[in-house]
């Protein structure tokens, strides 16, 4: 696609043939959850081709579980996942970049899915919904809708087309050459995901596929502390976005015919 960047080093072109998938887990102080996210890894029907665990500045033993995991461990001593998962995408040597965070238990065909969804040469990412196996009763309920389903429309809304969600995505190499320069790596209160939906939705097309399931800790509800500052860091996002973030701006250029990319259905 024109605009990319030129690979960095590492990126040498190859055969075509099956796509390489490198998976990023940025990382702090998280090594239990670690620990069963990278044996499910170890159980994909399609095994990715590297595991990059990003160790986030973490004072436990996060980085030698990655290692005993098979992982690489790259470490980043910014703080942010921001920074985090930049370093990651920045170091994977794949055709594909899967993200997913330490508390998220892929299920045994989600790399499989990945790569057939992105088959599609118009399609040059794709993301999933969030599942919350620690719920129970009503409250799997209010977590799917109220959370997963409010992100997707509200966000997706917001921007003219579907958002990433972090623990659960992945983009084309060239996608992420594409944007590296322009996401805000160096902000720790921007959330990642969003930011990268911004700058990447632009031009790539972002496809939501909701059987692309990820199990993941039920953490984001501990609290309203942590609702608060999950919403703020929101708002923040799209503040710091200024122009480029504008859902007005985005829109309109959207019904003009301004963006190479249509708004996708959810497949």
């Amino acid at each position: 696609m024109s605009g990319d960047s030129p690979a960095p080093p590492g990126h040498a072109r190859r055969a075509i043939g099956p796509p390489r998938v490198s998976v990023v887990i940025p990382v702090k102080d998280d090594a239990d959850h670690l620990r069963v996210c990278l044996a499910a890894l170890a159980a994909q029907t399609v095994a990715p081709f590297e595991v990059i665990v990003v160790d986030n500045a973490s004072v436990d033993d996060s980085a030698a579980v990655a290692a005993a995991g098979g992982a690489s461990v790259v470490f980043e001593p910014h703080p942010g996942i921001a920074a985090a998962a930049s370093t990651g995408y920045d170091a994977a040597l794949g055709d594909i970049i899967a993200r997913i965070d330490a508390d998220s238990e892929p299920p045994a065909g989600w790399i499989e899915r990945i790569v057939a969804d992105l088959a599609d040469p118009e399609v040059h990412a794709v993301t999933g919904p969030g599942t919350f196996p620690d719920l129970s009763g009503p409250a799997v309920h209010l977590a799917r809708y109220l959370y997963m389903e409010a992100y997707f429309l509200l966000v997706g809304s917001a921007l003219a087309h579907w958002p990433l969600f972090g623990s659960n995505f992945a983009m084309r190499a060239s996608a992420w050459r594409a944007v590296r320069c322009a996401v805000r790596r160096d902000d720790p209160e921007v959330h990642d995901d969003m930011d990268l939906s911004v700058v990447l939705g632009r031009h790539h097309r972002i496809r939501l596929d909701r059987e692309l399931t990820m199990p993941i800790s039920a953490r984001p509800f501990s609290g309203l502390a942590s609702m608060w500052t999950r919403n703020r860091r929101a708002f923040h996002t799209l503040r710091v976005g200024g122009r480029d973030a504008s859902p007005v701006r985005r829109w309109r250029a959207r019904i003009r015919g301004r963006w190479p990319v249509a708004l996708p259905s959810a497949d």
